[in-house]
């Protein structure tokens, strides 16, 4: 089991303070965290491919070719304020 001591190094670490009760949560919680890590090991993983995800990857977007678009008119229509084809909004500052 990870010491007291070590949780409060991690802590100043990550310059970070904890409550004692804090502590000594954060004790249990990160032993189980590492023997978790070294329960995973202990596998036995000869012939396997190292994977960055579990399945394929496949992109889902479109492909980015020009198409239709909107006139400037058509695109400023629904504007509630509209002044030279452009939006009118208020002045910041």
């Amino acid at each position: 089991m990870i010491s007291r001591e070590e949780v409060e190094h991690i802590a100043r670490l990550s310059r970070l303070r904890f409550e004692e009760e804090e502590l000594e949560r954060f004790r249990h919680d990160l032993s189980a965290i590492l023997d978790y890590v070294n329960t995973l090991g202990e596998l036995d993983l000869e012939g396997l491919k190292p994977t960055a995800h579990a399945v394929d990857l496949k992109n889902v977007l479109r492909a980015d070719e020009p198409g239709v678009c909107l006139s400037q008119a058509a695109a400023v229509a629904n504007g509630p304020a509209v002044e030279a084809g452009q939006f009118v909004v208020p002045r910041i500052g």
